[in-house]
């Protein structure tokens, strides 16, 4: 059934060029060590960590430098050894877009000093390996880093581990590299997962354009004879990546609308985050560095290298001989889903995957963009199954109730749709604002109607008071009423006693 499945490919999609060869001709490059660091407290989708050190404290590689605080959030580490000089607020690439958050930078000293391990980072107890992942930092590095320790969870049962190396989008190179070199440490890492969840099955999904990482995985699952791991080599489609779409071409079970892959029975995470929990088990290792692919012909030597979390992009470029020729545009991401950079005064973070240094001849310059024409080209290119036409003509009309009836918050702003659009609109840009404009509206119409609460609890609280106070008044003027009919009536009775007393025997 899975062959047939992947015989009949994914929906949607489009063949892009890959430009994965220029960073794949040499190894991972190692021992990367910049001057400084500036790691973010805000680097998962969630609450950001709270800083606990102090500037002028001296820290080593490994230490906790941010407590986790919640559930959907990690804690941040130490990437090297070095004095913390500085704790404010500074500009920082979050998933999708810049922002500032509050970051601890610190200066290295050169020596990479190690903080000792935790000796209990794999307890028993499923409760508290949860806990050691979200104090690891550990967080998913496909690129929308979810805490892990919170997918990990999976309170509904997970009967398939989706272990996703399928690395879709153009120039971005870093799992493949990672497959290629430490497959075993990969699977290892999927292994443990699946005891976390209870899963019974591991899919490792690979493109097929990945002929080293497939047979580099294929050889490590074969040397671990563990009959629960199994490898799928799906379409070189973009974006054949994506959670839902890996879920429907594995299972043939589409996920519903709104929901999530673990109500069908599957968890997916990516061969990057394995390889980081397994590091953590095995060497006591939280996430304080990851691969990241610095590319395109605006670089002088395009490569993969591991990179510490904080290190600045700078610096990272100058590692890869520097900026060659007229660079046009910085993009971290891929082509497709990341987005331009307008300075490289930035530090790498643990959702930095790929730094595409872009000349002229590999963008496309702005154009002119005409109306919809209503040609429906973006229908069988959307992965999603959704009608980007129709989305682009709500997102106009800002007709928020129409647009969550077409399914915006399934679009998974791959950018395919803009791609084929012969009117050459932004659809992508369109709905990423309409999801942030929908998110606001959503947000405003909650304030007014807990705001309307509030007005109708205080009517109803005037109301209460008001008839209290009637009802108080009118006991009081019943009372009033009674003692003054009872004082005439003593009144009465004195004057009679009076006039008795005074009448002749």
């Amino acid at each position: 059934m899975l062959e047939e499945r992947l015989a009949q490919g994914l929906s949607g999609g489009l063949r892009l060029k890959a430009h994965k060869v220029m960073s794949t001709s040499t190894p991972i490059a190692r021992h990367f060590l910049p001057r400084e660091l500036m790691i973010p407290m805000a680097q998962q989708t969630g609450a950001p960590a709270v800083p606990i050190v102090a500037v002028g404290q001296r820290v080593r590689k490994g230490e906790m430098i941010g407590r986790a605080q919640g559930p959907l959030s990690a804690a941040t580490h130490a990437s090297s050894s070095g004095v913390v000089t500085a704790i404010d607020e500074h500009l920082e690439p979050a998933v999708g877009r810049l922002a500032s958050s509050i970051c601890v930078t610190i200066e290295t000293d050169g020596r990479d000093e190690r903080a000792p391990p935790r000796r209990d980072r794999w307890p028993d107890d499923h409760a508290r390996r949860l806990q050691a992942i979200r104090d690891a930092g550990i967080v998913g590095l496909g690129g929308a880093v979810f805490p892990t320790a919170e997918k990990l969870k999976a309170e509904s049962p997970c009967e398939l581990l989706i272990l996703n190396g399928a690395e879709c989008e153009p120039y971005i190179s870093c799992d493949d590299m990672l497959m290629r070199e430490h497959p075993a440490e990969v699977l290892r890492g999927a292994l443990a997962m699946m005891e976390v969840l209870g899963a019974a099955l591991t899919v490792v999904v690979i493109e097929r354009d990945k002929p080293r990482a497939i047979e580099a995985i294929s050889t490590a699952a074969d040397a671990m004879g563990d009959q629960r791991i199994h490898l799928a080599e799906v379409p070189t489609i973009y974006p054949a990546g994506g959670e839902r779409q890996l879920v429907e071409v594995l299972t043939g079970i589409e996920v519903p609308s709104g929901r999530y892959p673990i109500d069908v029975g599957c968890v997916c995470q990516n061969v990057g985050t394995a390889y980081a929990l397994d590091r953590f088990i095995q060497l006591g290792e939280p996430l304080i560095s990851r691969i990241v692919t610095v590319t395109g012909r605006g670089v002088s030597r395009p490569q993969n290298v591991e990179v510490p979390i904080g290190a600045p992009i700078p610096e990272l470029i100058e590692l890869c001989g520097g900026y060659h020729g007229d660079v046009a545009r910085l993009i971290l991401g891929g082509s497709m889903m990341g987005y331009a950079l307008h300075t490289d005064e930035l530090p790498i973070t643990k959702a930095s995957n790929c730094l595409v240094a872009a000349r002229s001849e590999e963008v496309r310059e702005t154009v002119a963009q005409w109306p919809c024409i209503r040609c429906g080209d973006c229908l069988p290119a959307c992965p999603a199954r959704l009608l980007p036409h129709e989305l682009l003509r709500m997102s106009k009309l800002a007709h928020f109730e129409a647009l969550g009836d077409l399914g915006l918050s399934d679009c998974i702003e791959c950018g395919c749709c803009d791609v084929v659009c012969p009117s050459q609109i932004p659809l992508t840009q369109t709905f990423r604002e309409a999801k942030r404009a929908r998110a606001l509206h959503a947000q405003h119409a909650e304030l007014a109607d807990a705001s309307q609460q509030r007005h109708e609890l205080r009517v109803q609280r005037l109301l209460k008071q008001q008839t209290e106070t009637e009802q108080l008044r009118t006991r009081l003027r019943s009372e009033l009423e009674q003692d003054g009919r009872g004082m005439i009536e003593a009144a009465v009775a004195r004057a009679k006693r009076r006039r008795g007393d005074n009448e002749p025997a």
